[in-house]
């Protein structure tokens, strides 16, 4: 078969298009990523933090300078903020939008119904972004982490290395709306093992530390630390206050293990990550966003930081020790 033959079966498929744009010579597409988080202070930050995501857009192809225009827009934290930065990405018409996190994935979908959005959040369907994993419709794909999920082993896991504990504390934020369900999955599957729960729902630097107080005062004994983007961004603050309180503390990122957290359980992110990106490759090729299924996670990491453990006088049992993926000391 011939080039002329080749084309006129590609049309005759209706799929011609979606291969001339995405193999057209010297074609410069466009990706913006939304994230909530404060945009590093310099160069090296920046690298240490995000350098991952440029890396994974290079295994796919795009190289940045080269076929590819890359847009960063930064909430610093602030929710609010999120529905304007989207709103900028969509006015600089951007090819496909990155989105991490439920709320500046609903943000960019408010602010589009035509630009695809390839998403990283823990439960697209609880919230609504998707009408189910293997067909998500509509502009939006990505990939899931599982964290609401995951939290009810986040427990499992916290208990096994404080059994004594009667009362756990959890902390979630009120502004994610994913967090509701966290809390409710977490409150079952304490009851059913006879744990209570200490509720507190901080939003602020402040608040997380009134909620620290309010542990003490009713007595919990340990805390789950629900994943959410600002809580990730105040993980050395949260890893300090639950040291200060004497408090075995577990959380759904691996950063928080690092900076002083007992235990850390989650989704491998650098995975999660490279198949989200896949997933931009695949729609700059041509396919629909709402055909893509949104892809689960396959790697978890259990990291364990023994050196918090020492420090509160905690003997981590050996079947945790052989299946960490990371053990700090």
């Amino acid at each position: 078969m011939n080039r002329r033959d080749t084309v006129l079966a590609l049309l005759a498929l209706g799929t011609a298009p979606f291969l001339a744009e995405a193999q057209r010579p010297g074609k410069v597409w466009r990706v913006g990523f939304l994230m909530p988080y404060r945009r590093p202070p310099s160069p090296e930050l920046f690298e240490k933090f995000f350098g991952s995501h440029l890396r994974a857009l290079r295994d796919v192809g795009y190289v940045e300078g080269k076929n590819v225009v890359i847009e960063w827009r930064f909430a610093e934290n602030k929710p609010e903020r999120l529905p304007g930065l989207a709103a900028e990405l969509v006015q600089l018409k951007m090819d496909v939008i990155h989105s991490t996190g439920t709320p500046a994935t609903l943000a960019a979908q408010r602010a589009t119904t035509t630009i695809p959005i390839v998403m990283m959040v823990g439960d697209p369907v609880g919230a609504g972004l998707v009408a189910s994993l293997a067909r998500p419709g509509g502009n939006s794909t990505g990939v899931t982490s599982l964290d609401v999920e995951l939290t009810p082993k986040l427990l499992e896991l916290l208990l096994n290395v404080a059994p004594k504990t009667s009362k756990v504390a959890v902390m979630v934020n009120p502004s994610n709306s994913a967090q509701f369900r966290t809390l409710n999955l977490v409150q079952d599957a304490a009851q059913r093992i006879g744990k209570n729960v200490v509720a507190v729902q901080p939003q602020t630097a402040a608040e997380i530390e009134n909620g620290f107080s309010v542990m003490r005062q009713q007595g919990a004994g340990a805390v789950l630390v629900a994943p959410d983007s600002f809580f990730l961004s105040q993980r050395s603050q949260i890893a300090e206050l639950a040291a200060k309180n004497r408090l075995p503390s577990i959380a759904g990122f691996a950063e928080f293990a690092e900076v002083g957290c007992l235990l850390s359980y989650a989704a491998n992110s650098a995975d999660l990550l490279r198949r989200a990106l896949t997933h931009v490759d695949r729609i700059l090729k041509g396919a629909k966003p709402g055909d893509l299924p949104v892809e689960q996670p396959t790697k978890f990491d259990l990291v364990i930081n023994l050196k918090t453990a020492k420090a509160l006088g905690i003997t981590i049992p050996q079947s945790l020790l052989l299946r960490a993926e990371r053990v700090i000391e």
